[in-house]
């Protein structure tokens, strides 16, 4: 792997896919991670009755995904290896388009600049998989939405959507390692 963007893989997708159980396999699996950031900024903002939540002010929830990916791929560049991240600051991008809302200059910046390998895992909407929690508040039609917007945005970016199987999770870690060429043998 000559350099990050080839060593940096995304899955992304809509909610509710399997993409955070699918993470934490490859991180179980020896293999570098990253948080995703949409989760992680609900927890936050949640526990300090921060108003950066998706459903009291989405343009500041979006800004703090945006800053969490970007720190995210540039403390991945400390790892030597393959880096797996739940989701990309590409998301950022989609998720504003998701939501009708204006996509500053600067987000199209680092979308443009910060490059992932060519290869973007995706995770399609899986309805016997999908539920709803205290963070995860989207419908199933908002998943299916969530998920063209990011097939749409990825591919507008120059990237090459994978697909994963609607299959168990050692079923999906096989061939995300088989497809990346990371299958030890």
């Amino acid at each position: 792997m000559q350099n990050d963007s080839d060593r940096f893989f995304v899955l992304t997708g809509g909610p509710g896919s399997g993409k955070t159980t699918l993470i934490e396999a490859l991180r179980q699996s020896g293999f570098a991670t990253s948080l995703e950031a949409g989760r992680g900024i609900i927890r936050d903002q949640s526990a300090i009755g921060g108003a950066a939540l998706p459903w009291r002010d989405r343009a500041l929830f979006a800004e703090l995904m945006l800053s969490w990916e970007m720190r995210s791929y540039q403390a991945a560049r400390e790892e030597t290896g393959p880096v797996f991240f739940d989701r990309g600051v590409p998301d950022t991008l989609g998720y504003l388009r998701l939501t009708d809302l204006p996509v500053s200059e600067h987000v199209m910046h680092a979308a443009e600049r910060f490059r992932y390998a060519r290869r973007i895992f995706i995770a399609p909407p899986w309805p016997d998989i999908f539920t709803q929690d205290a963070e995860r508040k989207q419908t199933l039609d908002e998943a299916e939405r969530t998920y063209h917007a990011l097939v749409n945005t990825y591919t507008e970016l120059g990237y090459e959507l994978v697909p994963l199987p609607l299959a168990p999770v050692k079923t999906r870690l096989r061939f995300i390692l088989t497809e990346t060429g990371l299958a030890r043998t």
